[in-house]
């Protein structure tokens, strides 16, 4: 008999370009999920490889997980970007390039069993089946694994269909719309900034007159474009990309693009200069306030790719950096923002 209903995948993806890119593939075989077992040590729980033969893998609408005393993303719910496919050859599945071998390798994801599902935390969150009670063979428990607090481990669920079948969408926890811009523009106009935005601002004193009130200008123009405080590929979230390599620049020059966007996985602190420590990750230990809370990666590699193809970003002698007709502009309008 199966185990999913119908009812039970009823609007469960969001069949976005990006989720079939990034996160699907084709049907397994049993001779692939065979494999995928192999080389992970574990056997896939019997639900999750019958919802791998209707959809391999994807991001999703229901897309949120009620819960109680579970402190990850909010404080009713936890939300989840997509579940990884069975295979190899998308991003995001199990033995893809940030499949669960990766996660745990070069994250410190702890050894309890798999990841399965990402969240919009941009790796500092990932959802694992967890097979510490039941063996490599049994029939795992849902948590989610918090990296920001010492990989603390969260039960969710008994099982993987018990989670299926409890997600919700995002608009189940959607606040009053006038309550939400309210918390958002209090999030702009007061949230406190990293600790890497604060340096690079200090950096910048003798160029910009007010980058605090820039960068908070920018924030509101984006929240009441959007009601809520996210960065996607419009102008301002360019804008602010810009800024934040701005100030990334007053400290270090970037090597590559990686070196720009992701931590160093030896030093995970406000220490080491990158963009995901900068607006999209606030960590427990050291919590700031002007923050998105999640972050979409592939929206900040657009922007840079276009960058260096134009020519604003150049590649010198010890990195990439603004050219310096680009940085003179970006410098001009951050400085008109301080009036709005």
């Amino acid at each position: 008999m199966p185990i999913f209903t119908d009812a039970d995948l009823a609007g469960l993806f969001d069949d976005s370009a990006y989720g079939f890119e990034k996160y699907t593939e084709a049907s397994p075989t049993d001779e692939l999920v065979a494999e995928v077992e192999a080389e992970l040590g574990y056997r896939l729980p019997a639900a999750y490889v019958e919802l791998a033969r209707v959809r391999n893998g994807g991001t999703l609408a229901r897309n949120c997980f009620p819960t109680t005393g579970v402190h990850v993303w909010a404080d009713d719910h936890v939300a989840v970007t997509g579940l990884y496919a069975i295979g190899r050859t998308a991003t995001w599945s199990l033995l893809g390039d940030l499949g669960s071998p990766f996660m745990q390798a070069e994250w410190g994801y702890p050894d309890i069993g798999i990841c399965f599902a990402d969240t919009p935390t941009a790796g500092h969150s990932e959802f694992m089946f967890d097979y510490r009670a039941c063996g490599p063979q049994g029939e795992p428990a849902v948590v989610i694994v918090d990296q920001e607090d010492d990989y603390r481990i969260s039960f969710i669920a008994p099982d993987f269909q018990t989670f299926i079948r409890g997600l919700v969408p995002e608009d189940d926890f959607l606040d009053d719309p006038d309550e939400t811009l309210a918390h958002e523009l209090e999030t702009v106009d007061n949230g406190t900034f990293s600790p890497i935005v604060q340096r690079g601002i200090a950096a910048l004193g003798p160029v910009l007159k007010d980058a605090d009130a820039s960068i908070r200008a920018i924030g509101r123009r984006i929240v009441r474009e959007k009601g809520f405080f996210a960065l996607h590929a419009d102008g301002e979230s360019h804008l602010m990309y810009a800024t934040m390599f701005l100030l990334y620049s007053a400290l270090t020059t970037a090597t590559s693009m990686e070196d720009f966007l992701d931590e160093d996985p030896d030093d995970r602190t406000y220490d080491h200069p990158c963009y995901v420590m900068m607006i999209p990750s606030s960590y427990v230990r050291e919590r700031y306030g002007f923050t998105t809370g999640g972050w979409a990666r592939d929206f900040v590699v657009d922007w840079w790719n276009a960058q260096v193809q134009s020519g604003a970003i150049v590649e010198t002698a010890e990195g990439y950096r603004f050219s310096e007709e680009t940085e003179r502009g970006l410098v001009r309008l951050l400085n008109i923002y301080t009036a709005l």
